[in-house]
């Protein structure tokens, strides 16, 4: 069997990787801590009174719902923003009272009083530093994501329950389920003055984030929590002064903690369960800070935008951070910037200690139990905060203004901070979760997990979850269906679902009583094939050779899973040409060989296989792309790939051309700098024979059904000449899927322009009128010679223009539309352009489609509702593709955004699917 040895990329050699003293991480271990003093920037400063006036409040409406004193919530929050801040390995996680940990720490309070939950809150910080120093913080990530947020979720449902009856007016009950049964009779003693404020304090939690305009902008700066409290307060102080507020007793009468009593198995499940819950919850904070402070302008994003038409580099010089192209003449670019330091990942061993030796001092100190809250945590990096230190000062505010502010403090509302604390608790249940979890088939799983939790509580919730998951992975397991038709001499063998060790017997016995020398075809629908399967159909399928029979493999669409013989001898993979052509430089080898340079092959054994095993797979073939574990692998939409493995696809769609790829060949090496290449002539003469040795014989098929029915593409493809842009790579398509257009500078010229080109517009209205496409797409890209050439100096009016610059004048009304103080500036989501060049080449896509809008059979198809616009921006050094969103394609008046698209399953990808990519 035929056998290729890749060899290793230039970034994970031995000798790329950079020295430990350099301070550069390698991608998957935790960042070192940072040296140097304790620094205090401006921003920080800025950021920690927000994050303060944000945590002061929450702190004493998670102490209320825990029926805790509220002393010991400012006690947490400040030992969690100064002790946890200090020694975190998430700089920017801001830790406080544990929302998560409400219900649990409520019980506690009231079966073993306050003292003793103490003393399990200290049990359960010292478990925390004993698991971080045995580095088991990824392993807690281990769990599966549907019990974790079917777990907060829970939890969410039984904080949102209990404070439901003190923003009602009442007392909460002992458990979720009491509560929801009280809630009638708590509904039928309604007093209006608890209700009316935690509606309001409601409301301006809800409205505050969406008000729009500049004005919005800049009071989104403050929290909406604060400004909800203080509006609260102020309209009880006028409106309803005997109301129910905040009593802060005397620190003369504050407790601390005492030696725990009870039984000691129910209080040792009382620190695991704290320990857990806590745990869990600041791991996820830490990750999703580390998500939110990966945006390379994340940390500023409360700073409002620059004014519509103030580049923060002028129109009219020179971009410095992207290499002219071939497509267009550039000015002299200036000296780079200094790249920006790499965004520390977070050391989750180091937070996980960090959190335990906060809650071990809060539980001695009287505190709540502490843990990463996402709320405070994605406040503080929206505001800004560079380090550490904005953490820390918040700490240090709220213990200022636990001695300062007691007078102040004991105004608010207890009906506000109900109110809070229930919009954190309906937070909790997050849409975006459940809407993940069903897509994977794991609903099963969330739903059980909050049941569990909402009548059980969480230790059980969770053990009933892990139950649910380890019953739903057998069932997928062992459920695999073989069935048998005779077809007229015939044989097909339909095999549906997983095959396991567990189908192994029955899926033999099932093949064995079909005749040895018959034609059979086995349709292998499933994601995933075990070594024990693998080997009974490779057994079998032998001796039906042997025999004299004849075996197909097949998948649900009925597209062969087989390889010719001849495609067994190459490395190459045919539809990767555009990376340096290295199956054809290396050189002394002849272009037959295939082979990149370092990349040697033995030799193949003739014949087929036609069930391909790891390291005999067929390499000149499609990448394929494997399926989720919880997504059948026929599913449109995904990448064919012609042979099965042991843990792979068996039978993947295709429903669509065998040219579909994914990406790059799996271990290709580029060819060293300075080596010598091809001439043009010679690498395209190469590529032909390439092309008809390896890939003609895998699209022949499809290129004889496209040219006896005609083309019929879905959708028009506009965009930029550069040779960098392969658009069938980018949007993954085929031969008979895009009707594309190429020109410098992905131009539309306005119909009749002057010096207008036809060709364009006629490829518009074939496109539109004859072939009837459903969208148009215009793709820019990152550095672009024609967007960078208009930035340069204008031609010299006594000199004629050249064909050149006459093309690119159709590109002027994007450098107006960019200058322009009447237009919003297009941007990409989640940071501003880099330079002006990207500027530019975002403002063009946008300012192309109103000329494409400008055709009349462009407006006739729109008016209809037949035909749909989109912006596409492609990023070339990161890969990655922007979509417009869909109001600003539209035309409509919202902001220019390019939203990033990212990967996911082909068929679940709704946005894709809207864009028609």
């Amino acid at each position: 069997m035929s056998a290729c040895v890749p060899t290793r990329h230039n970034r994970t050699s031995r000798s790329s990787r950079p020295p430990r003293a350099s301070g550069v991480k390698r991608p998957h271990s935790p960042p070192p801590p940072r040296g140097g003093r304790f620094r205090i920037a401006g921003a920080d400063v800025s950021a920690s009174i927000t994050v303060f006036l944000l945590a002061v409040p929450m702190s004493l409406g998670l102490a209320v719902a825990m029926d805790a004193p509220l002393q010991a919530g400012l006690i947490s929050a400040a030992i969690g923003g100064i002790v946890a801040g200090l020694l975190g390995g998430t700089p920017l996680q801001v830790s406080g009272p544990s929302a998560g940990l409400t219900v649990v720490t409520a019980e506690l309070i009231q079966v073993y009083g306050w003292r003793t939950t103490c003393a399990i809150t200290i049990g359960a910080g010292l478990l925390q530093i004993l698991l971080g120093s045995l580095r088991a913080a990824r392993s807690a990530l281990a769990v599966s994501p549907a019990i974790v947020h079917g777990t907060l979720a829970g939890i969410g449902v039984a904080i949102a329950l209990a404070q439901l009856h003190i923003v009602l007016g009442g007392s909460p009950q002992s458990s979720a389920v009491a509560n929801a049964l009280a809630l009638p009779d708590q509904l039928g003693r309604l007093r209006p003055a608890a209700p009316l404020i935690g509606a309001l304090t409601i409301a301006v939690l809800v409205l505050w984030p969406r008000i729009p305009g500049r004005i919005g902008s800049g009071a989104r700066r403050v929290p909406a929590a604060l400004v909800a409290v203080v509006t609260a307060t102020t309209v009880a102080a006028l409106a309803a002064p005997g109301i129910a507020r905040v009593d802060l007793p005397s620190w003369r009468s504050h407790v601390l903690p005492e030696m725990p009593h009870g039984p000691v198995l129910a209080l040792a499940t009382a620190v695991f369960t704290v320990m857990l819950v806590a745990s869990l919850e600041s791991l996820l904070a830490a990750m999703a800070v580390d998500k939110l402070s990966a945006a390379p302008t994340a940390r500023a994003s409360a700073s409002s935008p620059p004014p519509p038409g103030s580049p923060t580099t002028p129109a009219s010089s020179t971009p410095t951070s992207s290499a002219p192209t071939s497509s267009a003449p550039s000015a002299s670019p200036s000296p780079p910037s200094p790249p920006a330091p790499p965004v520390r990942r977070a050391d989750l061993d180091r937070e996980l200690r960090a959190q335990g030796i906060a809650n071990t001092l809060s539980g001695l100190v009287g505190g709540l139990a502490v843990s990463g809250g996402a709320v405070r945590s994605s406040a503080n990096v929206r505001a800004g905060a560079q380090g550490r230190a904005s953490t820390v000062l918040h700490g240090v505010w709220v213990l200022l203004a636990t001695g300062l502010l007691v007078t102040v403090l004991e105004w608010i509302p207890l009906a506000a901070l109900a109110a809070l604390v229930m919009m954190v608790g309906i937070q909790m249940v997050s849409l975006a979760h459940i809407r993940n979890v069903h897509k994977h088939r794991e609903f099963l799983v969330y739903g059980a997990t909050i049941t569990g939790v909402v009548l059980f509580g969480v230790l059980k919730g969770v053990t009933i979850g892990i139950a649910v998951a380890v019953a739903v992975a057998l069932h997928r397991l062992a459920r695999t269906r073989i069935t048998v038709t005779d077809q007229g001499g015939e044989h097909l063998v339909v095999v549906r679902g997983q095959l396991t060790f567990l189908a192994v017997p029955r899926l033999s016995r099932t093949l064995g009583q079909l005749p040895q020398d018959g034609s059979a075809v086995v349709e292998l629908d499933g994601f995933f094939m075990d070594h024990a399967a693998y080997e009974a159909i490779k057994d079998w399928s032998t001796a039906q050779a042997a025999h004299g029979g004849r075996v197909v493999f097949t998948g649900r669409s009925g597209g062969r899973i087989a390889e010719p013989a001849s495609a067994a001898h190459s490395c190459c993979r045919p539809w990767t040409p555009w990376r340096n052509h290295h199956c054809h430089d290396e050189p002394g080898r002849a272009p037959e060989a295939g082979h990149g340079p370092g990349t040697p092959c033995t030799g193949a054994r003739p014949g087929t296989d036609p069930i391909g095993t790891p390291h005999d797979m067929p390499h000149n073939t499609p990448t394929p792309t494997p399926a989720p574990a919880s997504e059948p692998a026929s599913a449109p939409g995904s990448s064919p790939s012609p042979d099965v493995a042991p843990g792979r696809d068996p039978a993947p769609s295709l429903h669509r051309s065998p040219a579909r790829t994914t990406g790059p060949p799996v271990g290709a090496a580029r060819p060293p700098v300075g080596a010598a290449r091809p001439a043009g002539g010679n690498r395209l003469i190469s590529g032909l024979s390439s092309f008809q040795r390896n890939t003609a014989p895998l699209v022949r098929e499809e290129l004889a059904r496209l040219a006896a029915e005609g083309q019929r593409p879905s959708q028009l493809f506009i965009t930029c000449a550069d040779s960098r842009l392969v658009t069938s790579m980018i949007t993954a398509s085929g031969p008979g899927d895009l009707f594309t257009v190429r020109n410098i500078g992905n131009l539309v010229p306005l119909p009749n322009a002057e010096s207008g080109d036809d060709s364009v517009g006629a490829a518009i209205e074939y496109a539109v009128d004859v072939l009837k496409v459903e969208s148009i797409t215009i793709c820019g890209h990152s550095g672009c010679g024609a967007m960078q050439a208009l930035l340069g100096a204008k031609p010299d009016p006594q000199t004629p223009p050249t064909s050149l610059w006459r093309w690119l004048r159709h590109g002027l009304p994007s450098l107006e539309r960019m200058a322009s103080r009447h237009h919003a500036w297009a941007r990409i989501s989640g940071r501003l352009p880099t330079d002006a060049l990207e500027q530019l080449c975002l403002t063009n896509v946008v300012q192309q489609l109103d000329h494409l809008r400008a055709h009349e059979s462009v407006a006739r198809r729109l008016a209809e509702g037949t035909l749909r616009l989109h912006g596409m921006y492609f990023h070339v050094g990161e890969a990655q593709a922007y979509l417009l969103t869909e109001g600003a394609s539209s035309g409509l008046e919202l902001d220019e955004v390019f939203d990033r698209v990212d990967p996911g399953d082909p068929a679940d990808s709704g946005e894709l699917e809207r864009a028609g990519i």
